[in-house]
């Protein structure tokens, strides 16, 4: 018999210890990230339990308009589990989900799968589970760009051009733990480019950072002291993702990007990490492929790991 708890601030305890042994979390899930943007999305974050024993969590928030996201403020979401989670579980588990939303008054629900990279076990019983349970269909589909590390494939002739470039002219890698001067340089860059802001300012960076000192970390690429590019990391273990990857002019004349990731791929591959994402190349404006994007990308030898979003109606 399945108990579905909705989360509270008084549960954090218990939520961060099931986070830190489930078998497909990362520390986006830890309630220190996910709260930080809590005044932009209504919490509705539930716990599962068997027999007084918590078995399962599902990060979730309401929209206000009878949506049930899980979650809409995080790169990806979905039901989190341990390791004596098995399917015939999960199948419960969203039956109880559905009636309990139900009675929420929730008209639907959109749920983000975690990407296959970042789970530690097998933990697709929940896309069984949606798609027999609650009849899902598949929303999005964004296509991101991964490096297996243990195999990793050459470099593209332009991205190894690049690389030399860049080491005939002395660029260097430096890891940065204040991102002030680097998040003036991003700004600026997305706001010619592309008339955008970063998804973070730079205090909610810094106070990410602060709680997550091992986890968000700032690499870039100097010369002289000058900083001509680079990018913020999410290491999640496993698997390293890429945020906020930007060059300057000088840095793009000098292969900044290309002489980065290569210094970067050589270090996550001898510390025996699985997988480097550098993230999705969707357009913003539509679900289209971003070519140029996914281009540079491939060209560093990443290949597609897709990122998928369901819905079903309650």
């Amino acid at each position: 018999m399945i108990e579905i708890v909705r989360y509270t601030s008084d549960r954090i305890i218990e939520w961060d210890a099931f986070v830190g042994q489930s078998k497909n979390a990362t520390f986006l899930f830890y309630r220190g990230y996910m709260d930080y943007h809590s005044n932009r999305f209504k919490d509705h974050s539930v716990m599962f339990y068997e027999k007084g024993r918590l078995c399962a969590i599902l990060p979730a928030n309401d929209d206000g308009q009878g949506g049930f996201w899980s979650h809409r403020g995080l790169t990806y979401g979905g039901l989190l589990m341990n390791n004596r989670c098995k399917a015939a579980h999960v199948c419960e588990m969203m039956t109880v989900l559905n009636d309990y939303l139900r009675t929420q008054g929730f008209t639907h629900v959109v749920y983000k799968h975690i990407p296959w990279v970042y789970t530690t076990q097998p933990s697709e019983e929940a896309l069984f589970a949606i798609a027999n349970i609650c009849h899902a269909q598949l929303r999005t589909r964004d296509i991101a760009s991964v490096v297996k590390l243990s195999q990793r494939l050459p470099f593209s002739t332009l991205r190894k051009r690049g690389m030399k470039k860049g080491k005939q002219a002395g660029l260097c890698v430096r890891e940065m733990s204040d991102f002030a001067v680097y998040w003036k340089m991003l700004e600026q860059h997305l706001w010619l480019k592309f008339s955008a802001k970063p998804i973070h300012t730079i205090d909610e960076m810094m106070l990410l950072k602060k709680r997550f000192p091992d986890n968000i970390r700032l690499m870039t690429v100097c010369k002289n002291d000058v900083i001509l590019g680079g990018t913020v990391l999410y290491d999640c273990g496993q698997t390293v993702k890429t945020q906020y990857i930007m060059a300057s002019e000088e840095g793009r004349q000098l292969g900044a990007l290309d002489f980065l990731f290569d210094r970067l791929l050589e270090r996550y591959e001898a510390e025996g990490r699985l997988f480097f994402d550098f993230g999705t190349s969707n357009r913003v404006d539509n679900d289209d492929l971003n070519e140029s994007l996914i281009f540079q990308k491939e060209g560093f030898g990443a290949r597609a790991v897709c990122y998928d979003t369901y819905e079903w109606a309650l």
